[in-house]
């Protein structure tokens, strides 16, 4: 068996743990998790996770937030996803990123995340990592949504690597530092 599937196959388990779900003996730190992979494995873990999603009879319910598409949204809502491909074009990417970063604020994504009531079992699943960079970093992300989900376990699916220290996204750009957050498996 595959290291990736080794990998998947402990995160049910896992997860179903009432430890993990209640955000127990995490040392008073807020419930953070990263699964880290290799992104040749995007597809297989999509796929293994979309089906952790359908799981009707599981211990927990997990609600995902993409981040690219809540990108898309806040785009669609300020009236600019129409012209940025026109706005790259006459005024180079790094005008299109700077432009899109005031826009992009990690507080309009956490904003589009929230949700009310938490449940006792609820897992906030945080997808989309990879297709929203450079716009927005996981660990600006992962800084503004501490105390707006201090009462659910939340777990970001990571295609790179994470040291328990910096996020290393595709395993060539250093996304940034985080050290409050935990491996997964």
């Amino acid at each position: 068996m595959s290291e990736i599937l080794e990998r998947l196959n402990k995160i049910n388990s896992r997860i179903s743990e009432e430890a993990f779900l209640t955000n127990k003996g995490l040392s008073n730190e807020v419930g953070i998790h990263v699964f880290c992979y290799d992104p040749a494995d995007e597809i297989v873990v999509r796929t293994y996770f979309d089906q952790l999603k359908g799981n009707t009879d599981a211990a927990y319910r997990i609600i995902e937030c993409d981040l690219y598409k809540i990108f898309l949204q806040i785009c669609e809502e300020k009236r600019i996803l129409n012209s940025i491909p026109r706005m790259e074009e006459t005024k180079g990417s790094d005008f299109l990123r700077s432009k899109l970063e005031n826009v992009a604020t990690p507080e309009a994504f956490v904003e589009k995340m929230k949700y009310e009531p938490h449940e006792k079992g609820d897992i906030l699943l945080i997808t989309g990592v990879g297709k929203v960079y450079p716009f927005m970093r996981s660990h600006k992300i992962l800084d503004n949504i501490q105390h707006i989900f201090s009462d659910v376990p939340v777990l970001m699916l990571y295609p790179g690597k994470f040291d328990g220290q910096d996020l290393d996204l595709f395993g060539k750009f250093l996304d940034g530092h985080y050290y409050r957050a935990f491996n997964l498996i």
